[in-house]
Formats: structure tokens, sequence, C-alpha cells
């Protein structure tokens, strides 16, 4: 047996409102083509604002002041700041210390390490711990290098970096 289902019941429209119906349909139909014809509005002739001057952030020099002294509060010795804005995108300042052996240059590396962690920024990435010659920490906005005495000698990563290289001056 095969039940019934409900008639639907259909909704009387008035008849103004049925002969209505193609009226509208044109009515937006011409609407949207007259939109797609107009053309792109035209792009503003006036300057683009000046960028700010890549320098360091905020954020940068707090983080360079808690790495210079931790190093200080921890017997690094000789230590230098560098500024590389203008010189090098891979970081707003770099820090270049001494300890006096290979035991105090890894103790100075796990020092600086501990006390970014505990300040809640993100982690750093070492390089060279092992050894303790020489220890590279990449805190982000700040580049640690700690060296023992002859090898910061050799290297001389200071005299390369402080250099007022300008390669305009190179052609002339």
């Amino acid at each position: 047996m095969q039940k019934k289902l409900p008639a639907k019941k259909l909704k009387a429209e008035p008849a103004e409102t049925i002969a209505e119906k193609p009226k509208r349909a044109r009515a937006k139909k011409v609407a949207e083509e007259t939109v797609a014809a107009e053309p792109a509005p035209k792009k503003s002739r006036a300057k683009p604002k000046a960028k700010k001057k890549a320098g360091p952030t905020d954020g940068a020099k707090v983080l360079l002041d808690l790495v210079v002294k931790t190093l200080d509060d921890n017997k690094g010795e000789e230590i230098l700041t560098i500024d590389l804005a203008g010189k090098s995108s891979i970081a707003d300042f770099m820090v270049i210390a001494n300890g006096r052996s290979g035991r105090q240059v890894t103790a100075l590396a796990n020092y600086v390490v501990d006390a970014i962690a505990k300040a809640g920024l993100p982690p750093c990435r070492t390089e060279g711990k092992s050894a303790g010659d020489w220890v590279l920490i990449d805190a982000g906005d700040v580049i640690v290098h700690l060296f023992r005495p002859e090898v910061r000698e050799f290297y001389k990563l200071e005299k390369m970096w402080q250099a007022d290289f300008r390669p305009e001056a190179e052609h002339e």
C-alpha cells in the first residue's frame, strides 16, 4: 500500500507580481552588464609614502642589552657590539667577545642561551660549542661570536664588519 503524500499548497501570487518578474530579471541583467563595462578605477598618481629607514627595533636593543649584560656578568672579555644597520640584513647587531679558554667560551655560550630562554625569547641556534674555539649564537636580531683570544686574533672578525665599505668608491 502506498501512502498518499499531502498536496502542497501553492501560494497565490498577485497577477501584477507575476507580470513584473521578467522585468526585474531583465533589469538585474542590464545592471550587471553596466557594472562590468565600466573601466577600472585609475591608480593614484600620488607619490608612495617614504619607507622608514631600516634600523634596529626596540626588541633588538633589549636582546642586545641582555646578551651584553650576561657576558659581562659571567666574565666575558673584550665585549664589542657592532651595529649592522645598513651593512647586512642578517641581524641588527653583532656581539663579539672572548673567553680565556675553550671551556669558558662554551660556558659563556650556555649562559647566553639560558638567559635568552629565561627571558621568554625565541630559542637560539648555536654552532661550535663542542670545540670551544669559536661559538656562534644566532639569536635572531643579535648574532653573538664567542672566541678564544688566539682564534679572535686570527680571524679579525670585528675588523671586517667595522670597515666602511662603499661599493661606489671601488669604481672611481
